[in-house]
């Protein structure tokens, strides 16, 4: 099992990126050290009335410097406070949580949706491999300088204001990109239609699946989905996206 710490992390910077949209490293102790690309963190706020943890993946990781990059939206409350914390204040963390990618040298295609593009930031840093970075957007752009450092980038916008008109797929196509693995995370209309064209083009594929997390360990079986094989902790058909997951391969789960 892999090992996980609950630890106050000091803000070293927060920044807007996008519209309602915040970008934030984190000084950790021991966190930064195992955290892998894939994995979350469970950020707990201030507010006491606010006893869950915000499940929020890891955008970059910096073990040198002992410093994580988390990449957010804000959707509620909890977000909303964190996006007004400013540099020193501290937050209550417990991570690394979860199952990361797997580091294969195959020709890779990393396709990213909205605030499902963060996770893969560290992913295309790590990979020692051909990659072509897909990215879609709905409308303004966010991290896709740093990801141009990392491999050939490709981009989709829903109102066509950069790059292709459309949706991942749709820049796949156009560009006639070709690809031996796929790495996915994003928004599920999206994560079951790479599925399908992983499918049918016979390509093996991982997907991170985004759900809402409680407990983060496992143990309240509150983000569970279907899968193919028989889970040992519920002994029924169903995976725990916090625990199994958030990474799986596509085929072993449905979604």
């Amino acid at each position: 099992m892999a090992e996980k710490f609950k630890e106050q992390a000091v803000i070293i910077c927060q920044h807007n990126i996008s519209y309602g949209i915040y970008s934030m490293w984190l000084k950790t102790e021991q966190v930064a050290g195992h955290a892998k690309p894939g994995q979350f963190l469970s950020v707990y706020c201030r507010d006491g009335g606010r006893l869950l943890p915000r499940p929020i993946s890891i955008c970059e990781i910096d073990k040198e410097d002992k410093s994580i990059r988390i990449v957010y939206r804000v959707a509620g409350k909890g977000t909303e406070e964190m996006s007004r914390m400013n540099t020193g204040e501290s937050l209550d963390i417990v991570g690394p949580l979860g199952n990361g990618f797997p580091l294969k040298k195959k020709k890779s295609f990393l396709v990213g949706g909205g605030i499902g593009i963060p996770p893969l930031l560290q992913l295309a840093k790590e990979l020692d491999c051909e990659k072509q970075i897909v990215l879609g957007y709905r409308d303004s752009l966010f991290l896709h300088k740093e990801f141009l450092k990392q491999g050939s980038v490709y981009v989709a916008t829903e109102d066509g204001s950069y790059g292709t008109e459309g949706n991942v797929l749709d820049a796949i196509r156009e560009n006639g990109l070709e690809a031996e693995i796929i790495y996915a995370c994003g928004p599920m209309p999206m994560l079951r239609a790479v599925k399908a064209y992983a499918k049918e083009r016979g390509v093996e594929c991982w997907v991170s699946l985004e759900e809402r997390m409680a407990c983060g360990i496992g143990a309240c079986l509150g983000c569970v989905c279907q899968s193919r094989e028989r889970d040992n902790h519920t002994n029924v058909n169903n995976k725990r996206i916090c625990k199994e997951g958030p990474v799986f391969r596509a085929e072993e789960v449905e979604f």
